[in-house]
């Protein structure tokens, strides 16, 4: 059974790179404009990994980890920021909402691929 992957932000041409890296590689990818989109389609579940970027429209990544690390679905469900902020502050604040982890844009596709490889087993 392949594993699904929700892939978050507000740049479509962004969403396009992921979901043909991620699906290239054998994953299913569901895919949301921002974290309130993201939110409505993860209550339905069956997510096993969250890709999101932190700078969006309605809802950020950082308020949309918060809510879903609410969810008892997605205590355990690895998190992953996309993102251009590489600060560490911002790090640090995502890592306390409970990001798993952090890749910095723009991403090598190998890269992506072996982060998720590691962090879905």
């Amino acid at each position: 059974m392949s594993k699904t992957i929700l892939s978050v932000d507000d740049s479509a041409s962004m969403r396009q790179m992921v979901k043909l890296t991620l699906t290239g590689a054998g994953y299913d990818v569901v895919e949301a404009s921002d974290g309130r989109e993201a939110l409505a389609k993860a209550q339905g579940g069956g997510v096993h990994m969250v890709l999101t970027d932190l700078n969006m429209p309605n809802m950020d990544g950082l308020s949309l980890i918060r809510e879903l690390r609410k969810l008892p679905s997605y205590k355990g469900v690895p998190i992953l920021f996309l993102t251009t902020e590489s600060d560490d502050a911002k790090k640090a604040e995502a890592k306390a909402a409970g990001a798993t982890g952090w890749i910095v844009k723009p991403f090598k596709q190998d890269q992506l691929l072996g982060v998720v490889r590691k962090v879905l087993g």
